[in-house]
């Protein structure tokens, strides 16, 4: 359903506006009084500047001029201030009751007692008394009474709002709470079946190490057991991150960053060349996606071409660092290794939350092209 705001006018500008009648209203009706009621008039005007802020004070101070009978609008704008900004329901009886005294003492004759400018019966009984009692209260009441439900509809739309948002707080809670179990039933997932399968290939690399025939088979033998080894410490960490996203216990998993690269090169078991080198004042983040494109590089290099030779370039200026991982085609076929296919949509989503670009594909030799370049961010000082 469409909610439809309202445009709301500042308060301010009402008060301002209602002032400004009112002045052109005296203004208007300035020949039928007196100096008395003018200058009663303008002192109402300037106190009702201050109506929001003191408006039982500005109410009274507006008293003489309904006592003497002056434009309806000056005391009107101070008795609506009551009824809109006083909390207390005995101060907006009092000062009701108060202009409905003032009102009811004006109207009468203060010799007879009589209503003025209403006839009388022979009998001295005052007609239509009935009616002007009912216009004085309507004109004392009307005022306060449009001030409180002004008031009051206000004090409804910001508990509504309130509402609004706590039922907001609530679901994303609900949200929060869903996301955690999700998580915390992966991160188990992660570490019943996969550490299990790549803690079985460890130990069958090291008895393959012990046991090896030749020194290619136990060299070859003790790469895997350390890849294995390294896999289960990234393994780990995963497991903890995700047990620890959205909590205050979240970023425990130290993350790798450039300084790392060499190893990674080194324990590939490829024919790996590098060239070019990268600035010393990478920010953390930025470390941590350049040593992620170069692992998913090497790992796809692995599964499709593992006889391939591979150029790992690095490059800089004063913009930008561009990190490429180049292969030549592969002459052995694929390794048969399982892809899910969402290493490169990950290593884009990663360089677009550093405003940098992946690229990647067939290159004209044959090969495969994997290209990452970033902003040139200087990391901060420490």
């Amino acid at each position: 359903m469409r909610q439809h705001s309202a445009v709301r006018v500042p308060e301010a500008a009402i008060t301002g506006a209602l002032i400004v009648v009112a002045a052109l209203d005296v203004w208007i009706l300035r020949g039928q009084m007196s100096r008395t009621a003018v200058v009663l008039s303008g002192l109402g005007l300037l106190c009702s500047l201050a109506a929001r802020r003191f408006p039982v004070a500005v109410f009274v101070c507006n008293l003489p001029a309904v006592a003497i009978g002056l434009s309806p609008l000056v005391p009107a704008i101070a008795a609506y201030h009551v009824g809109r900004y006083t909390k207390r329901p005995r101060v907006v009886a009092a000062c009701l009751c108060g202009a409905l005294a003032i009102l009811i003492w004006r109207s009468l004759d203060t010799e007879t007692l009589l209503w003025r400018h209403f006839p009388v019966d022979p009998d001295g009984r005052p007609e239509l008394l009935f009616s002007d009692l009912m216009l004085d209260l309507m004109f004392a009441a009307a005022p306060i009474l449009l001030g409180r439900l002004v008031a009051s509809r206000i004090e409804v739309q910001e508990r509504l709002a309130e509402i609004v948002r706590g039922r907001a707080e609530r679901e994303e809670l609900h949200t929060q709470a869903a996301l955690a179990r999700d998580r915390a039933q992966l991160a188990r997932e992660m570490h019943d079946v996969v550490s299990h399968q790549v803690s079985l290939i460890a130990v069958q690399a090291g008895a393959l190490e012990m046991n090896a025939p030749d020194a290619q088979t136990e060299r070859t033998a003790a790469t895997v057991r350390e890849l294995s080894r390294k896999t289960l410490d990234e393994l780990r960490y995963m497991v903890t991150v995700l047990r620890a996203s959205g909590t205050a216990a979240s970023g425990l998993a130290p993350q790798p960053t450039v300084t790392r690269l060499p190893a990674l090169i080194r324990d590939s078991g490829l024919d790996v060349s590098i060239r070019g080198e990268l600035p010393p004042d990478l920010p953390a983040a930025e470390q941590r996606a350049i040593y992620r494109t170069v692992q998913e590089g090497l790992t796809n290099v692995r599964k499709y071409a593992p006889d391939a030779r591979v150029t790992v370039e690095f490059g800089s200026d004063r913009t930008e660092v561009i990190v490429a991982v180049l292969n030549t085609p592969g002459s052995g076929g694929a390794s048969g290794l399982p892809s899910g296919g969402h290493g490169l949509r990950g290593l884009r989503e990663r360089a677009e939350l550093l405003e940098g670009t992946l690229t990647a594909g067939p290159r004209a030799d044959g090969g495969f092209g994997l290209e990452l370049r970033l902003p040139r961010v200087a990391a901060p000082a420490s």
